[in-house]
This record gives structure tokens, C-alpha cells and sequence, in this order.
């Protein structure tokens, strides 16, 4: 049985000469996070306006992990999967790119350093993050917050029409 849980953002903006448009990016890259452990749920995919400088819209979704990894591990993993799919971790950030894949929460609690936050530090301010993440782990909490991804989520956009 696997000792960690997590929940990772992914997102695309950019095609692939490999896989294509960006959704069948995000297809590569889950079967690529399945080999880090087992994928046990995926949210529906969702497609976003840009942040910052970036012209193109994105496809955003979620996935619950439960892996053996520990936290660096798996985002050494992550990051061996983004650079297997065209990342280049160079130049601008927010900038169009092929795969983005982040860890936004997990089992254990947080960790904080200068390679790796945990609670990802923005995802409470995002609705591409959250919307999806809603669809996976309603009921999981953030530790800082105390308030539970459905709260968040519902907190965020009051008001506010969701993307489709």
C-alpha cells in the first residue's frame, strides 16, 4: 500500500510535435505520472484564460496520486516527466508551455523549502486549480487554512460564473 497521497495540478498550452494539442499532452503526462504510482482518480479537463504574459488558453485538470514517494521524490519525478514531454525550465515565468505539473496538496501535511512548497502557495487564489481539484478531493484540507477544497473553491468564486 502506498504511504502518500497527493494532489497535482496539471496544465498545458502548448502543442507537442510528439503528442499533439495540449489535451493529449496532459493524457502523456498522466500515463507518465502513473509510473510514479498509482493514479486514482482524474478530474475532467478544463480549458482557462492565460496568467501573465501568455497569449494562448490552457487545459487545466487534477489528479489524485498515491505514490511510495516522498514529497521531493515525487516532484523529481514530476519534473522528469515535464522534461520528457518538452518543458524547458528556462526564461519567463508563466510563460506558454508544453506541461506544467505541480503538487498542490498532500497527505502528510506541508513542507516548505526553497525546491518545494507544499500547499502549493497560490492554489487558494486559483480557480483553474481548485475547479478541478473539487472534482477529485472535495474533502481534502489545506493545512494552513483548515478549509477543505470544496470551501475554498466555493469562497473563490462566489460570484464568479466558473469555466467551462
Amino acid at each position: 500500500m502506498s504511504e502518500h497521497r497527493y494532489l497535482v495540478a496539471l496544465g498545458s498550452n502548448q502543442r507537442s510535435s510528439r503528442y499533439g494539442a495540449p489535451r493529449a499532452v496532459i493524457a502523456a503526462a498522466v500515463d507518465g505520472i502513473g509510473e510514479l504510482g498509482t493514479v486514482e482518480a482524474i478530474s475532467p479537463l478544463i480549458e482557462t484564460p492565460p496568467v501573465g504574459p501568455s497569449s494562448r488558453r490552457y487545459v487545466n485538470g487534477a489528479l489524485l496520486l498515491a505514490s511510495d514517494h516522498a514529497p521531493r521524490e515525487l516532484l523529481a519525478g514530476l519534473q522528469e516527466v515535464e522534461a520528457r514531454l518538452g518543458r524547458e525550465r528556462r526564461g519567463q515565468r508563466w510563460r506558454s508551455r508544453t506541461i506544467d505539473l505541480d503538487i498542490i496538496l498532500w497527505n502528510g501535511g506541508s513542507v516548505s523549502d526553497v525546491a518545494l512548497q507544499i500547499p502549493h502557495p497560490l492554489f487558494r487564489e486559483r480557480d483553474f486549480v481548485l475547479g478541478p481539484a473539487v472534482s477529485v478531493a472535495p474533502n481534502w484540507r489545506d493545512p494552513v487554512t483548515a478549509l477543505t477544497v470544496k470551501q475554498l473553491y466555493a469562497r473563490l468564486t462566489r460570484n464568479r460564473p466558473a469555466y467551462r
